[in-house]
C-alpha cells in the first residue's frame, strides 16, 4: 500500500480504499480543480479531508491533487461555459450550434448516473443522488441553483413505460 505524507503525517492509502470511502458521499461543488472517482468529479481537498480526517486548512488543493493522482485518479480543471452547446443565451435551441456533438457529450456525461437523480446546469452535472430529497438537500446546504432535475434512466422502456418482451 502506498504511503504519502500530507501536512507532516504519514498516510497508508490505495485507489480501492479511497473509493471506498466516497461511496456514501456527495461530492461538493466544482470550484476549479477536480478528480474523477467513482465515475464522479470530486473537490481534491474534499476527498483527502474525508480519508485522512485532516482540517482542509491543512493542506492545499494542489497537495490534494497531487496525492490523488499518484493513486491514480484523473484530475483536471473545471471548463466553464456559459451556455450549453447548441443554445443561445435566450434559451433557445441553435441549429447551427452543434446541438448533436452537445447531445452526445451529455449523454456521456449522465452514463455514471443511471438510476439516480442529478441536477443540472448548463452541460454540468452539479449532484447526483438516489432520491429528489437529497438532491434538493444538497443543492440548498452548497447554495446552489439548477436549471433541471431529472431522474436518469437506463433504457427505452422506462422512457415509454413499455413492459420487457
Amino acid at each position: 500500500m502506498p504511503t504519502m505524507i500530507v501536512s507532516g503525517r504519514t498516510y497508508e492509502l490505495d485507489h480501492g480504499g479511497v473509493e471506498a470511502a466516497l461511496r456514501a458521499e456527495l461530492p461538493e461543488p466544482i470550484h476549479e480543480h477536480f478528480v474523477v472517482i467513482n465515475g464522479r468529479r470530486w473537490p481534491p481537498k474534499q476527498v483527502l479531508a474525508l480519508v485522512t480526517g485532516l482540517d482542509r486548512a491543512d493542506f492545499t488543493t494542489h497537495q490534494a491533487r497531487r496525492a490523488l493522482t499518484r493513486l491514480g485518479f484523473p484530475a483536471a480543471r473545471a471548463v466553464r461555459r456559459k451556455f450549453p452547446t447548441g443554445v443561445n443565451p435566450s434559451g433557445q435551441f441553435q441549429p447551427d450550434g452543434g446541438f448533436d456533438r452537445g447531445e452526445a457529450s451529455l449523454v456521456e456525461a449522465l452514463r455514471p448516473f443511471i438510476g439516480l437523480w442529478v441536477a443540472v446546469r448548463g452541460d454540468e452535472v452539479l449532484v447526483a443522488a438516489p432520491t429528489p430529497k437529497d438532491v434538493v438537500a444538497w443543492l440548498t446546504r452548497h447554495g446552489q441553483r439548477a436549471q433541471s432535475m431529472f431522474r436518469v434512466i437506463d433504457s427505452e422502456q422506462a422512457v415509454t413505460g413499455a413492459a420487457p418482451q
